[in-house]
C-alpha cells in the first residue's frame, strides 16, 4: 500500500470516529442512525477505501460503545462482511447507482450481525433489534447514496463514463 493511500485512508477513519462522536447517542443500541455509515458508499470508487472505514468502526467502537467488547467483534465483522459482498458484486456491476444499491443492501441485511450482538450483550429481542437497525442502517444510506454519489465524481471521475453507467 502505497503512502497516499494510507494517508487517504488515515482521514477516511479519522471522519469516521469524529461524525460517530458526534452523533454518539444515535449510533448505538436497538434504534440507530450512525449517520457515519454513509462513508461506507467510498469504497463503490475504491475498494482499498474500505481499509479506511473498517478502522473508523473498531476505533469509534472503541472509544464510544457502551459495549465495547461485543462491538470490537460484531460491529467491524458485520462492516467487513458487508464490503466483501459488495466488493464481490462490483466485478459484475458497473453502474455506479447499481453498486450503491447493491451496498446499501449489504449493509442493511447485514445488521443481523448487529441485532445478534445487541441481543447477547443486552438481551434485545433479535427480530425487532434487526427490524430497528436495519431500517437505520438503509435510511442512513440511502440517504447519503446523493452525497457520496457527488463526492465519488470528484475521487474516481473515471467510473462516471458511459461503459460504466449503463448507458
Amino acid at each position: 500500500m502505497n503512502v497516499r493511500t494510507m494517508a487517504t485512508n488515515g482521514l477516511i477513519a479519522a471522519v469516521y470516529i469524529a461524525v460517530t462522536a458526534l452523533i454518539q447517542p444515535f449510533g448505538f443500541t436497538n434504534i440507530q442512525f450512525r449517520v457515519s455509515e454513509l462513508l461506507n458508499h467510498l469504497v463503490v470508487f475504491r475498494q482499498t477505501y474500505a481499509i479506511g472505514i473498517v478502522l473508523g468502526v473498531f476505533f469509534a467502537n472503541l472509544f464510544f460503545s457502551p459495549i465495547v467488547a461485543y462491538d470490537l467483534v460484531f460491529g467491524v465483522g458485520q462492516s467487513v462482511l458487508a464490503f466483501l459482498i459488495t466488493i464481490v458484486s462490483m466485478r459484475y456491476i458497473k453502474n455506479v447507482w447499481a453498486r450503491m444499491a447493491v451496498n446499501t443492501l449489504s449493509f442493511t441485511v447485514t445488521m443481523g450481525l448487529i441485532a445478534l450482538e445487541l441481543k447477547l450483550a443486552l438481551g434485545f429481542p433479535f427480530w425487532l433489534t434487526w427490524l430497528t437497525t436495519a431500517i437505520g442502517e438503509f435510511v442512513v444510506m440511502a440517504l447519503g447514496a446523493p452525497i457520496m454519489y457527488a463526492v465519488g465524481r470528484r475521487l474516481a471521475p473515471e467510473l462516471f463514463n458511459s461503459a460504466h453507467q449503463g448507458r
